[in-house]
């Protein structure tokens, strides 16, 4: 298999697995949103470090462990990431998924506002207008759920935020390098605040056994396996592959919470969520028009030279 199939196929992994979480998180409604996501940073630890250990990529680690300030970098994105988990978790248990969906739906304009404000980007045309729709959308969901959509806005915020962070850690810094600097940031205070939080009585890891024990541990395999079948696409995918593939996630998740969940999506609601994709129809749009001026600018920059060398 080439590496672009095999990159779309890790993509269409990597997304349709976060779409589905809804469906996972929903089996552990009877632990509390703090619990499942103590067990989700716990039992990450473990098996990013034994991935790492078989497939040798010990010596990597190491080295970027030495990196005090890609460290602390890292501790900070695994921080950010460990908000943007707990407010989805909170989102799918307490009958918010359409919400969380709207969250991703809204990130890709919440990152080229980010490049605006922190990297100071300068927009193109299309971009202002995807941006300006965005914040259209937010003001009809606000009209309609009588509040701002808090729990769309910290995800796509959080997440946004998340990827402005590792990009400042630089792309040699291998997936699996990355992730498992994060979990030895976070895995143990974690590990310290379940077993507070078992001790006052609060826990549910033995409740219905052996599944929900197993469900709660899994819990690492449902952060680590995503994102790293992501950094496999990204790596043999181009980018605008990769901004497209990113919708199937809200997609899954906006399905799940209409057809499956029963939840409520009044008509006013419905006209913020085609307002918010006619404003991604805009940004890919920007994405493919750019990246084919780029094609054409490589392939004619080597006629160019040729020229001037004759």
């Amino acid at each position: 298999m080439n590496p672009s199939r095999q990159g779309l196929l890790f993509g269409v992994a990597a997304y349709t697995l976060w779409g589905l979480f809804p469906l996972y998180f929903r089996l552990l409604e009877s632990s509390s949103t703090l619990e499942i996501l103590l067990h989700r940073l716990v039992w990450t630890l473990p098996l990013c470090l034994v991935i790492t250990t078989v497939s040798g990529a010990a010596r990597e680690l190491r080295t970027l462990l030495w990196d005090r300030r890609r460290v602390v970098t890292l501790a900070a994105a695994a921080g950010v990431l460990a908000i943007n988990s707990g407010c989805y978790v909170y989102a799918v248990n307490s009958g918010h998924v359409i919400e969380a969906s709207l969250g991703y739906f809204v990130n890709p304009l919440v990152t080229v506002a980010l490049a605006v404000l922190v990297l100071r980007e300068r927009l193109r045309p299309l971009q202002w207008a995807a941006v300006s729709l965005g914040v259209l959308s937010v003001a009809v969901l606000t009209v309609d759920y009588g509040r701002p959509p808090w729990i769309a806005l910290i995800l796509a915020g959080s997440f946004a935020l998340y990827g402005l962070i590792k990009k400042q850690v630089g792309g040699d810094v291998g997936a699996l390098a990355g992730l498992t600097t994060e979990s030895l940031a976070l895995g143990p205070v974690a590990a310290a605040g379940l077993a507070v939080y078992v001790s006052t009585g609060h826990g549910t890891f033995t409740d219905d056994a052996p599944w929900h024990p197993v469900l709660l541990a899994v819990g690492g395999v449902t952060v680590a396996s995503p994102l790293l079948l992501f950094a496999a696409a990204a790596r043999r995918i181009p980018l605008t592959t990769i901004g497209l593939l990113q919708y199937l996630t809200p997609v899954l998740q906006l399905l799940i919470g209409v057809l499956l969940f029963h939840e409520t999506m009044p008509a006013s609601r419905w006209s913020g969520f085609v307002l918010i994709w006619i404003a991604l129809g805009l940004l890919s749009a920007d994405g493919l028009r750019r990246r084919s001026a780029e094609k054409a600018a490589a392939a004619t920059a080597p006629v160019a030279r040729g020229r001037q060398v004759g």
